[in-house]
């Protein structure tokens, strides 16, 4: 398997490593460039929030360029005042006037409303008057929103022409604010020769833009809508570097895209990497959402070699902020053995303690015991609630303790609302039943 943490470095930054970041919220989404469905400003934020494509707003009045958007012509003016004047403008009325409307917050909408329901004849003369200047609203803080209106409504014809533009670009659009967001369109919208003719002008820049807080969208939207081949050479160049780029804020949003879309064979080699490092990847605030992928879609045996890695182990990271997120991830999503497997765990000795009453003292074991009382099937769960009864009078004083308690409770309230109690009041009418008498406060006195 490789080189791989010792054991015992292992277990001292799992004991260092309770806390510590703030990356617990990052789901790796989809990311949502659009923005509203006309300009509105955005600003150069989109690093530190990590729910997929997320912007930090602003911008005011300015284009892509940085230019201001100063006073325009008298029919911009008068469309600014009273948007529309006293006449009511068509696209016809504004040909001469386009690329100024493209870069005004309220004529780039008035255009794309006309767009709407403009007939095939009216979008020609408009696209023929952008077409000419469509580079720099590509890159327009309101100009790129008529560019994505061209890609999503225009004709074959007119997205091949836009496409023709872009080719040489693709890459100075793919880092730029707005322009990313014109790429991404472009990508979700072309097929054959011509998505891959601009999505192969990334070749030799695909770590520019994985690191970049722009390109890194672009480049995920490439594995999504691309067929694998055409993305082989974005895999390759992943190569050697997985760990270091799953655990950047970035890189990792990538890598989960790359294990989301791409098939099982093309993947295997950032596979072997991911599970040889998974001990360093879990106590990452970006690196235990990789894992979890690998987890989520891998296959058996993937799952079954992050287990053999995490083996020993389950306790610990249970008490760790993001290491905990990777433990009932593979609870959920293993067998009945590899549940029994981490059942020994935690039901077991930790560090001289009963493996159990550590985690639930925990702020984050608490979490997976409840995970585990969720996923656990009836022997599994009996097993697990035996082993919490036995430390109730330890408990009951703990404010996590007591999650657990209302969380049996909960599932013992369900279970006899679906009618599967056994006549004895307890589940499956074989176990020992859960805390207490269902619909009433836990017997303490009788445990």
């Amino acid at each position: 398997m490789g080189s791989q943490m010792p054991h015992n470095g292992f277990q001292q930054q799992l004991q260092r490593g309770g806390g510590g970041g703030n990356g617990g919220g990052y789901m790796g989404g989809h990311n949502d460039m659009m923005g509203p469905p006309f300009g509105r400003g955005r600003g150069n934020g989109g690093g530190g929030g990590m729910k997929g494509g997320e912007r930090g707003r602003g911008g005011g009045s300015q284009g892509g360029n940085g230019m201001a958007v100063g006073r325009g012509s008298a029919l911009l003016e008068e469309f600014r005042s009273s948007r529309g004047g006293s006449r009511k403008l068509e696209l016809r009325d504004i040909l001469g006037h386009c690329e100024e409307f493209c870069r005004d917050q309220h004529g780039s909408r008035f255009i794309q409303t006309k767009l709407d329901s403009a007939t095939p004849a009216e979008k020609q003369k408009v696209f023929e008057a952008v077409l000419p200047v469509a580079l720099g609203l590509m890159k327009d803080l309101f100009g790129n929103y008529v560019c994505q209106k061209f890609l999503e409504r225009g004709s074959p014809e007119q997205r091949e022409a836009l496409g023709n533009v872009m080719r040489a670009h693709v890459l100075d659009l793919s880092l730029d604010m707005f322009g990313c967001r014109v790429v991404q369109k472009a990508i979700e919208v072309m097929e054959g020769h011509t998505l891959e003719a601009l999505v192969s002008q990334l070749q030799g820049a695909v770590m520019t833009c994985v690191r970049d807080q722009n390109g890194n969208h672009v480049i995920q939207k490439c594995i999504e809508c691309s067929p694998s081949l055409t993305v082989q050479f974005i895999v390759d160049d992943f190569q050697g570097q997985v760990v270091q780029l799953g655990m950047h804020p970035y890189g990792c949003r990538v890598i989960q895209r790359i294990l989301e879309h791409c098939p099982h064979s093309q993947v295997a080699g950032m596979l072997q990497d991911i599970v040889t490092r998974c001990r360093e990847l879990v106590l990452d605030q970006y690196g235990n959402y990789v894992v979890q992928h690998v987890l989520e879609h891998g296959e058996f045996n993937d799952r079954q070699a992050i287990l053999r890695q995490l083996h020993g182990h389950i306790v610990g990271m249970s008490q760790h902020k993001f290491a905990s997120n990777v433990v009932e991830k593979l609870l959920q999503l293993s067998d009945s053995d590899t549940r029994n497997m981490m059942l020994n765990e935690i039901t077991g000795s930790h560090m001289g303690s009963p493996a159990v009453l550590v985690m639930m003292k925990d702020p984050y074991g608490n979490y997976v015991i409840q995970k585990a009382l969720d996923v656990c099937q009836a022997r599994e769960r009996e097993r697990l609630v035996n082993a919490i009864r036995e430390h109730l009078h330890a408990v009951r004083k703990l404010t996590y303790g007591k999650h657990i308690m209302a969380h049996i409770e909960k599932l013992e309230a369900m279970a006899a609302a679906q009618g599967k109690l056994g006549r004895g009041g307890h589940m499956g009418g074989k176990t020992s039943g859960f805390l207490g008498p269902v619909g009433g406060t836990l017997n303490m006195g009788a445990m």
